[in-house]
């Protein structure tokens, strides 16, 4: 069996956590935050973990990291 590439996208979006899980930031940030409420542009600051149903295939994309 050949070695598996790391996903590189993946990589530069995801990060994992001592815990193992995955942490990922939230969508939404690049231009239009002058119509949002100040509550969402603060909880947009933060960073969020992956959903349980999407870590299998994110961790298969970055095998090694």
């Amino acid at each position: 069996m050949p070695k598996l590439k790391t996903h590189q996208a993946t990589v530069k979006r995801f990060s994992k956590t001592k815990t193992n899980k995955l942490r990922r930031r939230k969508a939404g940030q690049d231009h239009f935050n002058s119509r949002e409420p100040g509550k969402t542009v603060r909880n947009k600051r933060r960073d969020i973990f992956a959903h349980a149903s999407d870590a299998k295939t994110i961790r298969q994309n970055m095998p090694y990291n």
